[in-house]
């Protein structure tokens, strides 16, 4: 289809009657001046979301970016949606500019600035930006996984983390656990994390409690938590995480390495189709199990963490903004060596002690 265009001076003309302007650059190119009046509203949003300002298919309206493409484009994406009476403008704002047509400041606030480059996925939008803030995560472990996932999340925005760890920094953890370094050799480890963090993102909470998370206390971190991250290394802790987050309805996001492989799943007591599947439908309690080796006595290739614990704070991002398709009741298994995928479909134990009554 030809996509209609205008001048900025007819644009001027038509915004001084009451047709609106929109302008779908992004949010730093705004604070470098748009024309007066426009409303600022991302390309990939308005062709996401465009009921959100565009009040009916025949509403009259003009798009105008920086030099006219990304505008034209814009006319042609919603037009295949319906939208029939929207015009480009020529040039856009640099012409607008030239033209000597009026201008305003946009101050791009450091929400905006920050989280950018993220606003701007459709599936994500200001919207979901504001759901992470809002949201409420607890991290198991401040080590290798939780290292990569902490960091991660934090830079995406996520409102308010919450660490439980009672290691210290040691000169070993420094192959593999992200957040500490030389100078905090010695610290507790949430202690060293939190400093982290706060560096990369002061805007968010961090929340720290230099405990060992057993069957006996886990019950007292969950309460307002909406998400539970393992970053711990043994099958007595996760027994203990996956038991409360079972019995709480609250999802929670397995982690583990072995030297060169790693694991992942999503295991959602919250969702009525996941309850009676659990951890323990997985690994039930043996003592061969109870006497597995972790990262200490069996060793793991420092990247190995980091790739498994970044591939959970994918998952929570996904399941916070409800997005994609999580990896619930599917166990994802990494071989770094052959650096081979491959996906296990689990199905609940109706024997399960934990949640073979669901």
């Amino acid at each position: 289809m030809a996509v209609r265009t205008i001048s900025p001076q007819q644009a001027y003309e038509l915004q001084q009657k009451g047709v609106p302007l929109i302008d779908v650059r992004e949010a730093p190119e705004w604070a470098e001046g748009m024309a007066a009046d426009a409303l600022p509203v991302s390309k990939s949003n308005l062709e996401s979301n465009p009921c959100s300002n565009l009040k009916d298919f025949r509403q009259e309206v003009m798009l105008i970016c920086a030099g006219g493409k990304r505008s034209d484009a814009c006319v042609e994406a919603l037009a295949g949606q319906g939208y029939i009476n929207l015009w480009s403008v020529s040039g856009g704002t640099q012409a607008w500019r030239e033209a000597g047509l009026p201008m305003q400041d946009y101050a791009i606030s450091d929400f905006d600035q920050r989280y950018a480059r993220q606003m701007i996925l459709p599936n994500v939008g200001r919207e979901g930006q504001l759901k992470l803030a809002n949201s409420r995560v607890l991290i198991v472990g401040a080590g290798g996984l939780g290292s990569p996932c902490a960091f991660y999340l934090a830079a995406a925005g996520i409102g308010h983390l919450t660490l439980i760890d009672d290691d210290i920094v040691a000169l070993s953890n420094l192959q593999r656990q992200i957040l500490h370094k030389n100078s905090t050799i010695g610290e507790l480890k949430v202690t060293s994390a939190k400093s982290t963090l706060n560096a990369l993102n002061p805007s968010i909470c961090i929340e720290i409690h230099n405990d060992k998370i057993s069957d006996k206390n886990i019950i007292n971190y969950l309460s307002n938590i909406d998400l539970v991250i393992d970053g711990t290394d043994n099958f007595t802790s996760r027994y203990a995480i996956s038991d409360a987050c079972s019995e709480l309805g609250v999802p929670w996001i397995y982690g583990a390495v072995y030297r060169f492989e790693g694991q992942v799943c999503v295991f959602d007591a919250s969702k009525p189709d996941q309850r009676g599947l659990c951890y323990r439908c997985l690994f039930p309690e043996s003592e061969e199990i109870s006497g597995a080796p972790n990262c200490t006595e069996a060793g793991v290739l420092g990247v190995a963490p980091g790739l498994i614990g970044v591939m959970q704070a994918t998952e929570a991002l996904k399941y916070l903004l409800g997005i994609g398709d999580p990896l619930r009741g599917r166990l994802l298994n990494v071989d770094l060596l052959g650096m081979r995928f491959h996906e296990t479909r689990l199905t609940a134990d109706p024997e399960c002690r934990t949640c073979g009554s669901f």
